[in-house]
């Protein structure tokens, strides 16, 4: 069927044993191999194994009831007065 290739868990094949085993090399892509495709013995195609993505497993609300606030956080901190001799001083 395919050559194996001499260097790290890659398969070589061709084109035409490609397409009449097109089931076989995506499963072995799948399971995490590469498969070198040659087009007359020169390679023009990688088969590579897509990375899996990881489950998402964030739990939503569970630092709920863990902040304190201490004051209305929609008013200012410091007084309109305070404010504007701040902002005087930056002329």
């Amino acid at each position: 069927m395919a050559m194996l290739m001499a260097h790290t868990d890659s398969m070589r094949t061709n084109v035409a044993d490609l397409k009449n085993h097109i089931s076989y090399y995506l499963s072995l892509a799948e399971k995490g191999e590469v498969v070198e495709v040659c087009k007359r013995n020169i390679p023009m195609a990688l088969i590579i194994p897509v990375q899996k993505t990881k489950i998402n497993r964030t739990v939503l609300g569970l630092g709920k009831g863990s902040v304190v606030e201490r004051c209305d956080l929609t008013e200012p901190m410091i007084s309109t007065d305070d404010w504007n001799m701040l902002h005087s001083q930056d002329l």
